[in-house]
C-alpha cells in the first residue's frame, strides 16, 4: 500500500472539541477527521477509503480569541419532508432573525504534513485496479485540484495545499514533545442513523502524531 502526503497550511483553523457546548475551542492541533477531509477534497469515491496515519506539526500552536457571526437555527426537518413530498413548504433560513454572536478559540497561522493511504474498498462497485484510483488521486495532487475547496475545521478556514512527493527532503516537524489529551479520532458510521465518536489519547513526540487504526484497540468511543 502507497501512502501519500500533502502539506496544509492557513492563517486560522478550528478543529472544534465535542466538550465544547456553545463556544468553539480548538483541539492544539488537526485532528484524524479533519485531516481525512482535506484528502477527500480532492480525491473521493465510493470505491476508496482515506486512513490517516501520521500528522506532522510543522509551525508552533499559537491561538487567537474571536468572536464571530454564526446561525442558530437549522431548516426543519418537517418542512424539508413536507417539501420532498410535494407540498408547499418555506425551507429558508432569515439569518437576521437567527444570527447569534459567538466567542471562539481558534488556532492561527498553522501549518501540518498529514500521510495516509488510500484503501481501495473489496466490495466496491467500481472494479477499476487499485493502480487506476491512485493514479487520479496523483494526477489531480500534483495539478491542485479539488473537489471542494479544502478547509480547516471549519469551510471560512480554507486550506492551502501541497503534495508532497518525498516527505524525507522537507523540513522536519517542531521539536515539542507533549501529552494532548484525548482527541475525537473520527465517526463510527456503522449504524448509519447513529453514528458514534471515536476518541484515541493524542500524543505528540518531536513534532509527530502517529494516529492509530480506527478499528483497533487504541481508538475508544
Amino acid at each position: 500500500m502507497k501512502p501519500y502526503c500533502l502539506e496544509v497550511s492557513g492563517d486560522l483553523a478550528c478543529f472544534t472539541r465535542p466538550e465544547m457546548k456553545v463556544e468553539r475551542v480548538s483541539y492544539d492541533v488537526i485532528t484524524p477527521s479533519a485531516a481525512r477531509a482535506v484528502f477527500e477534497a480532492i480525491f473521493w469515491k465510493p470505491a476508496v477509503r482515506w486512513r490517516v496515519r501520521k500528522i506532522e506539526v510543522l509551525k508552533p500552536v499559537r491561538w487567537i480569541n474571536l468572536r464571530r457571526n454564526e446561525v442558530g437555527a437549522v431548516v426543519s426537518v418537517r418542512n424539508v419532508q413536507t417539501a420532498m413530498n410535494g407540498s408547499d413548504s418555506i425551507l429558508a433560513l432569515n439569518i437576521e432573525d437567527e444570527r447569534q454572536q459567538r466567542a471562539g478559540l481558534f488556532l492561527r497561522d498553522v501549518a501540518y504534513r498529514i500521510h495516509a493511504d488510500l484503501e481501495v474498498r473489496d466490495d466496491r462497485i467500481d472494479r477499476s485496479t487499485p493502480e487506476k484510483f491512485r493514479a487520479m488521486f496523483e494526477r489531480r495532487a500534483e495539478a491542485g485540484q479539488c473537489v471542494n475547496q479544502p478547509y480547516l475545521g471549519c469551510r471560512e478556514f480554507a486550506a492551502r495545499v501541497r503534495y508532497v512527493a518525498n516527505s524525507a527532503a522537507e523540513d522536519p516537524p517542531i521539536a515539542e514533545t507533549r501529552d494532548l489529551g484525548w482527541m475525537l479520532h473520527d465517526l463510527d458510521f456503522t449504524k448509519t442513523n447513529d453514528p458514534q465518536p471515536r476518541f484515541f489519547r493524542a500524543q505528540l513526540a518531536k513534532g509527530v502524531i502517529e494516529v492509530p487504526a480506527f478499528d483497533g484497540e487504541e481508538a475508544r468511543r
